[in-house]
C-alpha cells in the first residue's frame, strides 16, 4: 500500500490561516509565491545560499527555499507582505528607503526580514561570529557595523548596497547611522 504524497495542511501566514493541499514535497517558498500568492518573498539561488526567500518563522530567520511546507504548520509565518502596519511601514523598511537599502529591490524584502531577526536576536544578546565577547552576563555587544555585516551576511544583494543595507539596520536599531557609516568607511578604506 502507498503512502500518501499529499496533506491538506493550514499555514498562519501574516497573522491570518491558509489552508490548502501541498505535496510533501513542496518547499515553504512555492507554497507563498505559487499557492497563496505572495510573490513578496523571491526565488533566489533556491538552495538557501542568497537569501533573498528569507522569512520570520516564530520571529526567527528561515529561508523558505529549504523549509517544506508541512513543516511549516503551526508555525508563525511573516513575509514582507505583513511586516507593515497597514499603510504605515515598519521602520526597518522606512529606514530602507530613507537611506537607499536597495537597488533593484530583487533581494529586498529577504533584506528587511534578516534585518528584523538580526535586531531581535542582537538585543536578545545573541553573539555573532564578530562578537569578541560571547559570555551571556556580557550582555548585547556594541551594533556596530561589522556586527551588522555579520549578522546580515546570509543575504546576498547583487547590486552590492551592502554599505547602505548597514546604514538602514542601524538605523532601525537605533544605532547612530554616522557611527555605522563611519565603521563601515573605515573598515572598505583598510581593505
Amino acid at each position: 500500500m502507498a503512502l500518501p504524497t499529499t496533506s491538506a495542511i493550514t499555514l498562519n501566514i501574516n497573522g491570518e490561516k491558509h489552508s490548502l493541499p501541498v505535496d510533501h514535497r513542496t518547499t515553504l517558498l512555492d507554497a507563498l509565491r505559487e499557492r497563496l500568492d505572495l510573490t513578496g518573498t523571491k526565488k533566489g539561488c533556491d538552495q538557501g545560499q542568497c537569501g533573498a526567500c528569507t522569512v520570520l518563522m516564530d520571529g526567527r530567520r528561515a529561508v523558505s527555499c529549504l523549509q517544506l511546507a508541512v513543516a511549516a504548520e503551526g508555525r508563525e509565518i511573516t513575509t514582507i507582505e505583513g511586516v507593515a502596519d497597514g499603510d504605515t511601514l515598519h521602520p526597518v523598511q522606512q529606514a530602507f528607503i530613507d537611506l537607499d537599502g536597495y537597488q533593484c529591490g530583487y533581494c529586498t524584502p529577504g533584506q528587511i526580514c534578516s534585518a528584523l531577526g538580526v535586531i531581535e536576536e542582537h538585543a536578545a544578546g545573541w553573539p555573532s561570529a564578530v562578537t569578541a565577547d560571547v559570555r551571556p552576563e556580557a550582555g548585547p555587544p556594541p551594533l556596530t557595523a561589522e556586527e551588522i555585516s555579520e549578522r546580515m551576511s546570509g543575504n546576498l544583494c547583487r547590486c552590492g548596497a551592502y554599505a547602505s543595507i548597514v546604514r538602514a539596520v542601524a538605523r532601525a536599531a537605533g544605532v547612530e547611522a554616522d557611527d555605522a557609516r563611519t565603521a563601515t568607511e573605515d573598515k572598505e578604506t583598510a581593505a
